[in-house]
């Protein structure tokens, strides 16, 4: 059984996961790991830095115990680029992971996540049981 390598440091919070062929995570890689591979399966867990909410996409990044919204142009450009590469690297398919959130966690409250998830349900992602 393959044991995952370390994994990114708090607060990073892009990850795209491979998964060998027994379903064991193989390895965990940011944007930059797989940008330019072709994988088989891969699962993405999506993080409260790229939200959708009021029919729009937001940026964030962690700082210190808080999240701050990307101001500039190129960091927002930048989050959606990153996503967009982890987002196309699977071949045959791949889940996607939206956490609920927690209530009693004031950095991930459940509507940082909430109309992300309900937006990818409506673009056709089916909800696994």
């Amino acid at each position: 059984m393959s044991k995952p390598k370390s994994m990114p440091p708090p607060g990073f919070s892009t990850i795209g996961l491979m998964l060998d062929r027994r379903l064991y995570c193989e390895e965990v890689g940011t944007e930059f790991d797989v940008q330019g591979l072709e994988l088989d399966w891969a699962g993405v867990c999506w993080d409260a830095d790229f939200r959708y909410g009021n029919g729009i996409w937001n940026s964030w990044r962690f700082h210190g115990t808080r999240w701050q919204q990307v101001n500039t142009a190129e960091g927002r450009l930048h989050l959606k680029n990153a996503y967009r590469v982890i987002l196309t690297r699977a071949r045959q398919g791949m889940i996607v992971y939206v956490p609920k959130g927690a209530d009693e966690d004031p950095t991930r409250p459940p509507a940082y996540y909430d109309q992300t998830y309900e937006f990818l349900k409506q673009c056709g992602l089916r909800e696994l049981a």
